[in-house]
């Protein structure tokens, strides 16, 4: 109970930046892993991106997809993907087909599913488009990330707006890899949350920077910047759970209700996009923003002397009080210990 206190009202006192090596090796091996994924792997992407033919059906009589690639292949169709939708549906993903090859592939598998031809769900999107939307895609990412550098940049520091992109691409990448691991398709809805998540994850941060440059403006010499990474995060870290917690909720009751157990597969690709995506922002966050801010920080010639000048007093501590009265700012600057008040003997003259 003593740590939900004190999360409550802010009185933690983890090392965040003390533990920065083992933050930025557990993202090493989460950037590894979904690298690895998206060269192996690779991600699923839907016929708007590549291009083709998608044709769905519904799958009344329970025929197995297997029987159903079998006639797609007897029809001549290469490359083509065939998997079950929703539990209910079958769909067959091909590049794109003229359209008397496509009304033939319609009326073979209507035959062999058992259903008529009309209540086939058609969709063809060209080579050229795909290859526009993927470009578009990729366009919108790169303007939204050199805008954000930009504004950091001029509203805090570059080194913050440095740090700040770091945890977007590593949010970025793992989002991507779970794409991957998973074999989720990836469709514009996907890209549309990848963006919103991105755009959260910096939020988050930028409270998280805002409240390291408060205190450096009112603390700044009095303590080294890994004890006022450590203040700083200490300060806002319920904040940000609570932030979080209050939006994965929601959306995991989109992902998890509404897909998984109600069947609306077509909310699928966009919540885990977010689900995802702001659980990983919350730690990059906390983690790895903040922690790679301070360790370039530490570095510069400043904040050199700051903690040489504390450690010649007899301090150089990385955590500071939470507390702001004068005896404890003594101690944390100076290294002095403030008596106790001395107890008045009996009978001593006053």
């Amino acid at each position: 109970m003593s740590l939900w206190r004190d999360l409550y009202h802010g009185d933690t006192r983890f090392d965040f930046y003390g533990n920065r090596r083992r933050w930025f090796a557990l993202s090493g091996v989460i950037i590894a892993v979904s690298l690895f994924a998206l060269i192996v792997l690779r991600l699923d992407l839907s016929v708007d991106f590549t291009g083709g033919t998608l044709v769905e059906f519904p799958n009344p009589n329970g025929i197995s997809v297997a029987a159903v690639r079998e006639r797609v292949d007897a029809a001549g169709v290469g490359s083509a993907k065939v998997q079950e939708v929703g539990g209910s549906g079958i769909r067959v993903q091909t590049n794109q087909l003229e359209p008397g090859d496509e009304d033939a592939l319609v009326e073979d598998l209507a035959e062999l599913l058992g259903v008529d031809s009309a209540d086939a769900s058609r969709q063809s999107v060209g080579p050229t488009f795909g290859s526009q939307v993927t470009k578009s895609a990729v366009r919108a990412l790169i303007v939204f990330l050199i805008v954000i550098a930009l504004y950091m940049a001029w509203r805090l520091e570059w080194k913050m707006a440095g740090a700040a992109i770091f945890a977007l691409m590593h949010d970025l990448i793992f989002t991507s890899g779970i794409y991957a691991l998973t074999g989720l398709e990836v469709t514009p809805a996907t890209v549309i949350a990848i963006l919103t998540i991105l755009g959260y994850s910096l939020y988050d941060t930028v409270v998280v920077f805002d409240k390291m440059q408060e205190n450096v403006r009112d603390r700044g010499e009095r303590h080294t910047y890994a004890a006022i990474v450590n203040m700083s995060m200490n300060e806002v870290l319920m904040r940000s759970i609570n932030t979080s917690l209050v939006s994965l909720l929601p959306i995991g009751s989109l992902l998890f209700v509404g897909s998984f157990l109600l069947g609306a597969t077509t909310l699928r690709e966009f919540a885990m996009a977010l689900f995802v995506g702001v659980a990983t922002s919350m730690y990059s966050s906390i983690f790895l923003a903040a922690p790679l801010v301070g360790m370039w920080k530490e570095r510069e010639d400043h904040w050199i002397k700051v903690r040489r000048r504390l450690e010649r007093r007899g301090t150089g501590e990385d955590f500071a009080p939470h507390d702001s009265t004068p005896s404890a700012v003594t101690a944390v600057a100076t290294g002095a210990v403030p008596r106790p008040p001395r107890k008045r003997q009996k009978g001593s003259r006053r």
